[in-house]
């Protein structure tokens, strides 16, 4: 059974839209959220490890999330990546982004710290959230431990929950963790927001409870992962979507990282325009940007 939670569904880890000068690319910020919508995206994760997040200042980011906003595709979710090392600037971007009408923030731990305890933790997010997240609106804690050093144990995650019940609504696995994924499920049921962040491991993840993705792919393959997740959902058999699925998030893992790859992949297979992506990231090379699209059109 799918999670009655409001921000249960498939989501695209969106790219940001970014001129070859690696300035911002507002005007088309439209076009992409509308894209996304039109493929079977729940809704729009901005600045997470795909979006380049780290890489933008508080003024660039409030200015690509006030875009999405004026232009959100109807029914769309909005959801900010809000989180840095400093306490005081993910508080302000989490309260800007509210401000703005989100439903949502994805805040990663303060990754500087790699040390930090539990107690750190729970300190650092509880002040988040007392200080910034409405009552009627969600934090999504991002478990990305491979890339950041730091994660969420399942003893935070259940102190998190217990403490902050409604605005702590669960987690963004990216662990690429199996058992984690397993783990957290067997730990909370559907108690736990838990949005998977493997393409790979949709199916696996829902049978245990999470209740849909926030993937890097998605912005391009959306259409399977919403294909397995409406097929649970109706309580009918996802495999064959799946495998689709896994088999093209295989193809771009040979492509990382991710930004620049399904930027040009992007552009040439939907004609979108040819985003940049900003240093240190580099433009995929055109040898690299044909064969991916060949494998791709292949799968």
């Amino acid at each position: 059974m799918i999670s009655a939670h409001p921000l249960a569904g498939v989501y695209a880890a969106a790219v940001t839209p970014l001129k070859d000068d690696s300035t911002l690319d507002l005007d088309s910020v439209p076009a992409l959220a509308n894209f996304l919508a039109s493929r079977g995206c729940h809704g729009v994760v901005l600045f997470g490890t795909t979006g380049e997040g780290p890489s933008f200042s508080s003024k660039e980011r409030g200015e690509v999330m006030r875009a999405l906003k004026e232009n959100r595709p109807a029914g769309s979710r909005l959801i900010a990546g809000t989180g840095t090392p400093s306490l005081t600037e993910t508080i302000e971007l989490t309260k800007s982004a509210f401000d703005l009408g989100y439903d949502a923030v994805l805040v990663l731990p303060p990754y500087y710290f790699r040390k930090a305890t539990d107690d750190g933790l729970f300190n650092w997010f509880s002040e988040v959230i007392r200080k910034a997240v409405p009552a009627e609106k969600f934090l999504i804690g991002y478990h990305i431990p491979p890339l950041i050093g730091v994660g969420f144990s399942i003893p935070l995650l259940k102190r998190l929950k217990n403490a902050f019940p409604d605005q702590f609504a669960g987690v963004k696995d990216s662990s690429h963790d199996a058992d984690f994924a397993r783990s957290v499920g067997d730990a909370f049921g559907s108690e736990l927001l838990v949005l998977n962040g493997t393409d790979s491991y949709l199916q696996m993840a829902m049978e245990h409870h999470a209740a849909g993705c926030i993937t890097a792919p998605a912005n391009l393959i959306s259409p399977d992962l919403r294909e397995v997740w409406d097929l649970i959902r109706d309580g009918k058999d996802p495999s064959l979507a799946q495998a689709r699925a896994t088999e093209k998030r295989h193809i771009l893992e040979k492509y990382l990282p991710f930004p620049p790859a399904l930027k040009a992949l992007m552009h040439r297979l939907h004609g979108l325009p040819r985003w940049a992506v900003r240093p240190p990231l580099e433009n995929l090379a055109e040898d690299k940007i044909q064969s991916a699209f060949d494998e791709l059109n292949t799968a």
